[in-house]
């Protein structure tokens, strides 16, 4: 398509320059005449702006590229992120997991306790009973 345009480009140029030798001849110029002329400004018009169309594409096609390399800087930064913040997590989760066992260890250790002074302390109320006990008997055989 664009060897057409330039073929059609080199034709319409050809005939401006035809037209421009009749102006420089003098001679008088047909209705064709000024529309070749026409033509040939807008020919040139769109050879410009296509020229800065194209300028323009390489213009985006640098900014793209530009967006594409700063989206994969801030994509490995917050991969980066993402792996600190999970060490960070992971590390926490681990000491709270220390410390629920060492808690876990501790309530064994205070149950037994717990127990231990409860068995005392059932063993000084049997005592405390026995105590009583031999008292009422004293007691007793003190006022027989």
């Amino acid at each position: 398509m664009g060897n057409i345009s330039g073929v059609a480009y080199d034709a319409v140029k050809m005939a401006v320059e035809h037209v421009l030798s009749k102006i420089r001849e003098g001679k008088k110029l047909s209705a064709e005449d000024i529309l070749i002329l026409y033509l040939g400004t807008i020919v040139g018009d769109l050879k410009e702006i296509r020229a800065d169309i194209a300028r323009l594409d390489d213009k985006v096609d640098k900014t793209n590229q530009r967006i594409d390399d700063i989206a994969k800087t801030l994509s490995a930064r917050i991969d980066d992120v993402v792996k600190s913040l999970s060490a960070r997590i992971d590390e926490t989760n681990r000491r709270i997991d220390e410390t629920n066992k060492r808690i876990d260890d501790l309530a064994k250790s205070l149950t037994a306790q717990i127990g231990e002074v409860n068995k005392r302390i059932d063993a000084v109320q049997i005592t405390l009973l026995e105590v009583q006990k031999l008292l009422i008997e004293l007691v007793k055989t003190r006022q027989q």
